[in-house]
């Protein structure tokens, strides 16, 4: 999968092609598909705002400017679309104090524990307020660098960096019982 496939699949669509799109959705399926699960943690509404996203980016190909790759821009119009769609039908979310601690770590093997702390991270992150769940979803779930995590959701990278900051500090708090020393993974630069 590289820029240069998508380049020739959306010039061959353009020039008429319609097969041609095959190619990208069957390369982007997947991490759209994903994307939307991280936003609103059901797989049959992901899988059904990953195909909005798809129709939509047919619609719009002839848009895509190229100055950023196809991927950066597909992760944008994705972006938009599913903040959107759960601005209009918001997930379902627990608040942070909510969640349920994991159960007695001495009492499992180091699999379960890392399945409960996996579960957790995951749980505390989706009870972020909207603005730094997205930011943090888009950055280390997605492994998007700042700018492109910018470019996704039509923010400047301040903001971004910002929201990142901001996100990991209520994860600590919220976390820091629970954990010696979160793993948050890497920091935004």
């Amino acid at each position: 999968m590289t820029a240069a496939d998508d380049q020739a699949d959306v010039e061959k669509v353009i020039a008429g092609d319609i097969s041609a799109f095959e190619g990208l959705v069957r390369r982007w399926q997947g991490p759209l598909v994903n994307l939307a699960y991280r936003f609103c943690r059901d797989r049959g509404r992901a899988e059904e705002m990953a195909q909005e996203a798809f129709l939509r980016t047919y619609r719009s190909l002839s848009g895509w400017r190229r100055e950023s790759t196809f991927s950066t821009w597909l992760f944008a119009l994705a972006t938009n679309l599913y903040c959107s769609e759960l601005r209009r039908i918001p997930a379902r979310t627990s608040a942070l104090d909510d969640i349920v601690e994991p159960r007695d770590p001495r009492a499992m093997d180091e699999t379960y524990e890392a399945e409960d702390r996996d579960r957790l991270v995951h749980r505390a992150v989706f009870a972020l307020p909207a603005k730094y769940r997205e930011a943090v979803i888009l950055f280390y779930f997605h492994d998007l660098d700042v700018a492109e995590a910018a470019a996704s959701l039509g923010l400047p990278q301040g903001t971004v960096k910002a929201r990142l900051s901001r996100g990991r500090d209520m994860l600590r708090r919220k976390l820091s019982p629970h954990f010696a020393a979160p793993e948050l993974g890497r920091e935004a630069s």
